[in-house]
């Protein structure tokens, strides 16, 4: 059953501190989370500074120096000093989570490791041991810092204040206080603090903190303006039509920074893993000290112990329970990167087994938009009728009416007399002295107007104009289908995706877009409940999974059975973007494929890093075992696999999609 999402409304993304966010960010047993950065930098690697000085000037004193006074005494007191900095916190660690119950951590390995080391007189290569895991932690910890940076960069254009029109003249306040219906206005280079309508007659916006997309985007009046853009044109003004709680920019902050929360089966099944993986290691370790004793001749306790405490040290699970997080997570600010929004590491996983996308069509293939495809006359020219059904379309709010309006733009401003709407058929009104017809052509049979043959046939929405009883011409009405729906549609049967549209609209208008775009499958005439029993019918026996990619209200029913729900979230509604699962900020169909393939290269990163931690640990473990590997070996492997792990994870977020 699919994990129900929270309700991005029910707090606002103000409330969360980028401290909060670098804590989901790093969510694993070595908790960066509790120091800030500059504390981190000034602490950690100043003991791994001095434990290098220290271990560097003893190994030269060791192996070419050789002083008198660098007695064996002197010599453990020396690499105890330089021991202390980076191993004494690592074992302070590893005693307060056994006396929590739990005792089989990477901490507590690393500890008998290095104590180990001590005890058999392989002073500097304990010190070693705990120097490079903790260097080893420290590139780690800049690594989750990179990471991080995508969604601090978005805490960032959270706008301070707004400017508010209040008794006639504009005040500076604090947007949570900012009501809806209010007008605030923007200043050329100042990011919109709150969802609004534009009132101005337009500007151009930076829209890159929301969608990725770095080409300004050209609002119109009565267009929508989302929270985040940044003005680049002239001062606007805009009517708010959210709170700020629930504006986009909110509602991005609170997806993303709740997305960690929700763990890929990969991810779960490693941490499981560790935990009983370390405690047959630890184990194993024991064995492998004392049990030669009863088979080896001539036994040595000293040599198995040294044997053993190799093993301990390469069996470390750190490079699993870090960079396969971190690789998750670096998927994530990818997608956030390219305008679009995972709503955790699981559906990274789910959308590399996506065989079949299921599409609704309006909204998300097309533009939502209807536009005038076509005028043609009859036995009026269109200077003479298109003036007259202007008037007459201009009394409703109908988007259709509203697409004639739009087109036809007429400096004549007629007035129309006894206006009358006949539901279902269209609009009755006298202009001029002349009467006035405009709907489908139901409405002309209705008053025995004859329509030609031509005009029935037509698949397009039409809009049937009379004029004093005779057909003056028609209009026809489309709604656009976007710039990128057709490589979207490319690109999916490129990697050998299924594609099927479902819609509410007629099954000739389906045909004629499904012809278009070359998709697979397409189903008309659809209610809300009819694409639930669709999607179920197309899901049945499958093994791969299934997307549905939808805007609406009426699509967050399909939304929710689908394996996975991705949603149109520039302009679709907060129903279906709370229901998804992915939210595509850019509403382009393109970037379907887009989450596709970083939700493959994620998935492929994190199964690199266990075959390459797997593979040497395994190695060097049995060199370690058969005495032919020594520690200097187990340390260099140990740390090695970790950065290389670390360093691959990080390698998403310079990939481009």
């Amino acid at each position: 059953m699919k994990e129900e999402t929270k309700n991005i409304n029910s707090k606002t993304a103000a409330d969360h501190s980028v401290e909060q966010v670098a804590e989901k960010a790093h969510d694993h047993d070595h908790d960066h989370g509790e120091k800030d950065e500059k504390s981190w930098i000034n602490n950690e690697w100043l003991a791994a500074i001095v434990s290098i000085v220290l271990l560097g000037i003893g190994l030269i004193l060791d192996t070419w120096v050789k002083p008198d006074w660098f007695s064996e005494t002197v010599r453990l007191i020396w690499y105890a000093v330089a021991y202390i900095p980076v191993g004494l916190p690592v074992v302070i660690k590893g005693i307060k989570l056994s006396f929590k119950g739990e005792i089989f951590t990477e901490f507590l390995l690393m500890g008998i490791a290095t104590i180990g080391a001590f005890y058999i007189g392989e002073y500097p290569e304990g010190v070693a041991v705990m120097l490079f895991y903790a260097i080893g932690e420290l590139f780690q910890g800049a690594a989750v810092n990179r990471a991080k940076r995508s969604i601090k960069a978005l805490l960032d254009v959270r706008p301070d204040s707004a400017s508010v029109l209040r008794n006639g003249i504009y005040v500076s306040v604090d947007p949570t206080s900012v009501k809806v219906h209010e007008t605030i206005q923007i200043k050329v280079g100042e990011r919109v603090p709150l969802d609004g309508q534009m009132l101005s007659e337009g500007s151009s916006f930076n829209t890159a903190a929301l969608t990725g997309e770095s080409k300004p985007s050209s609002i119109d009046k009565g267009e929508t303006v989302l929270a985040g853009m940044i003005n680049e044109a002239k001062v606007v003004e805009l009517k708010v039509t959210k709170l700020f709680n629930d504006s986009s920019l909110a509602r991005i902050l609170t997806l993303v920074q709740n997305a960690q929360g929700r763990k890929a089966k990969t991810e779960l099944f490693i941490r499981k893993f560790a935990k009983i993986y370390t405690p047959i290691v630890f184990f194993l370790a024991v064995g492998l000290t004392l049990i030669p004793y009863f088979f080896v001749d001539d036994y040595n306790f000293s040599e198995w112990l040294y044997r053993s405490l190799i093993f301990l040290v390469i069996s470390c699970p750190c490079a699993l329970v870090v960079a396969i997080p971190l690789g998750y997570f670096g998927g994530i600010g990818a997608g956030s990167r390219n305008g679009i929004l995972f709503k955790g590491s699981s559906y990274l996983d789910r959308m590399t087994r996506v065989d079949t996308v299921v599409m609704d069509k309006t909204g998300t293939l097309t533009k939502g938009v209807f536009k005038v495809q076509q005028v043609v006359d009859k036995f009026l020219s269109q200077k003479e009728w298109l003036p007259l059904v202007e008037a007459v379309e201009a009394q409703s709010t109908h988007p259709i009416a509203n697409a004639v309006v739009e087109y036809v733009k007429s400096a004549q401003k007629l007035t129309v007399e006894n206006l009358e709407e006949i539901k279902g058929h269209g609009l009755k009104g006298t202009v001029n002295g002349k009467e006035v017809l405009a709907g489908n052509v139901k409405l002309l049979r209705k008053f025995n107007i004859p329509v030609d043959a031509d005009v029935e046939q037509i698949i397009d929405t039409v809009v049937v104009v009379a004029v004093d009883k005779k057909l003056a011409g028609y209009i026809t009405i489309a709604d656009e289908i976007k710039e990128d729906a057709k490589q979207a549609i490319q690109q999916m049967h490129a990697l050998k995706i299924r594609t099927v549209m479902l819609s509410g609209d007629k099954q000739a208008v389906v045909d004629k877009v499904a012809k278009v775009l070359n998709i697979d499958s397409a189903y008309g005439d659809l209610l809300p409940e009819n694409k639930v029993e669709k999607v179920e019918e197309i899901k049945k026996g499958k093994k791969e999974a299934l997307a549905f990619v939808g805007d609406g209200i009426n699509d967050a029913p399909v939304l929710a059975i689908s394996d996975v729900g991705i949603a149109m979230g520039g302009l679709g509604s907060d129903a279906a973007i709370e229901t998804a699962d992915v939210v595509i900020q850019t509403d382009q169909p393109s970037k379907i494929v887009t989450a596709i393939n970083i939700g493959k290269a994620t998935n492929e990163i994190v199964w690199q890093n266990i075959g390459l931690a797997f593979a040497v640990k395994i190695v060097v473990m049995a060199l370690g075992a058969w005495g032919v590997a020594s520690m200097w070996e187990a340390v260099f492997a140990d740390v090695g696999v970790a950065l290389l792990a670390i360093l691959n994870a990080v390698r998403i977020q310079r990939m481009k999609f």
